[in-house]
């Protein structure tokens, strides 16, 4: 074939014509040959209709070439013509690719908008970090299913944590009040809707408490984390809404608050471990132990369960679980979960584990679930 590829936005006539030149043949000719009506190719010729793959078949063969030259030239011309996209597009990408953007505007954390404003926003977002890394020198330490890295699901939700506890106004942060307030907290342990008062008992003590939903992928249940060498934080995520999970979590939190984990020269605390379904961790920080053992045994006193645990096992009926937790002074699902782990029957008597977001949100500033907490970027 004698066509040339010519560089340019000449639409894919312009080469037919060429080629009709170079062949001598007029356009009524190509209309013959193509067994058409010469008024057919007058749109095609001009530029103003484009080489569908039927036409560039039918081109290849009276042409001596192949249906894919035409269809390139055709593509070729389409892609010079094409809008310039919007500057967003490549952003949000680069953006998703580090973080969760797409599900952080749906909760509102971020609004879409043009890149600048989405860069913007990001890096106020993430305390001044470089948001084209998905790590983050924010120190914290998060009771969390997995400890080997942070994702940035998690990162994200440990960011709005921090950005909303900003927002709080609490006493100075008096480790002697909150370890003064332990008991106080260990009497709402009997009634679900007293969780209403723990926000408010806390931040007597100089500690916020924050309730963000999680992200989606984002298994972490809390999190200790400070603005300041002098102001902690806690956040929950309510993972699981289980009355023996919330004073599990919220208890390991405070441990690391009275310890000072996840601040200063400490960093992250959460550090590379194996972990079993549904088991203990075969290898634990020291900091994640520690903590642990506190909430274990607030929830539960060591030495009791194992001695309620050697007497009844391996029947452990409702009755004697009802008065055993009435004995401790705790609702009945704490003890059926501390249970549930011994025996590893994670159904064992559910029904008491029963739902405590309800009430924690009324007094907690809290994010998620339909609700966006107020907070400037």
């Amino acid at each position: 074939m004698a066509v040339e590829k010519h560089v340019g936005i000449e639409p894919p006539g312009f080469f037919i014509k060429l080629e009709l030149e170079a062949r001598g043949w007029s356009q009524r000719d190509l209309a013959f040959v193509l067994g058409q009506v010469e008024q057919q190719l007058t749109p095609l010729l001009s530029g103003k209709r484009a080489i569908t793959p039927d036409m560039a078949r039918l081109l290849a063969d009276a042409f001596d070439t192949s249906p894919e030259f035409f269809l390139n030239l055709q593509s070729h011309f389409d892609l010079a013509n094409a809008k310039e996209p919007d500057p967003a597009v490549k952003a949000r990408a680069q953006l998703q690719s580090a973080f969760p953007i797409r599900e952080m505007v749906r909760r509102g954390w971020i609004k879409d908008g043009e890149a600048s404003l989405l860069r913007l926003q990001m890096s106020r977002f993430l305390e001044e970090a470089n948001d084209n890394d998905s790590k983050s020198s924010i120190a914290f330490a998060a009771k969390r299913t997995h400890y080997d890295d942070t994702p940035p699901h998690q990162l994200a939700w440990v960011h709005r944590v921090r950005q909303l506890a900003k927002k709080l106004h609490v006493e100075s942060y008096s480790p002697e009040k909150l370890i003064e307030a332990l008991p106080k907290l260990k009497s709402f342990m009997i009634d679900p809707d007293a969780i209403k008062e723990v926000p408010g008992i806390l931040a007597e003590c100089g500690v916020r408490l924050i309730v963000v939903e999680a992200l989606p992928n984002a298994k972490i249940d809390g999190v200790c984390t400070w603005l300041d060498d002098g102001c902690p934080v806690i956040g929950l995520s309510t993972l699981y809404d289980r009355i023996d999970n919330f004073w599990f979590v919220l208890r390991h939190e405070i441990e690391h608050v009275l310890l000072g984990h996840g601040k200063g020269d400490l960093g992250m605390v959460d550090l590379s471990l194996t972990t079993d379904m549904n088991d203990e961790p075969k290898y634990q920080p020291e900091e994640e132990r520690l903590a642990n053992e506190a909430a274990a045994d607030f929830c539960v006193p060591a030495d009791k369960f194992n001695s309620f645990f050697a007497r009844k096992s391996p029947y452990f009926y409702e009755k004697d679980v009802i008065g055993f937790a009435s004995v401790l002074g705790v609702h009945p699902g704490i003890v059926v979960g501390q249970l549930q782990r011994r025996m590893k029957r994670y159904d064992y008597l559910r029904k008491y584990q029963v739902p405590v977001r309800q009430y924690l949100t009324e007094t907690a500033l809290a994010d998620g679930w339909g609700t966006v907490a107020p907070a400037d970027l």
